[in-house]
């Protein structure tokens, strides 16, 4: 798993720093939310290219 998250990051940082072409912008999003069950935070990041929509995200 952690080597997926890794690696992931590895591509994201490849495509924004424009090795392969124009540079892409990634995206990093946060959320904390608290209820009942306590609190939740969540931590994303991603890349749009074209199309194709990459993400990796973790749940605390």
């Amino acid at each position: 798993m952690m080597r997926a998250i890794l690696v992931g990051l590895g591509l994201m940082a490849l495509l924004g720093c424009g090795v392969d072409g124009e540079p892409v912008r990634p995206s990093v999003n946060t959320t904390v939310s608290a209820g009942s069950g306590g609190v939740h935070t969540r931590v994303g990041t991603g890349v749009r290219v074209g199309g194709v929509n990459l993400g990796v995200g973790l749940g605390l």
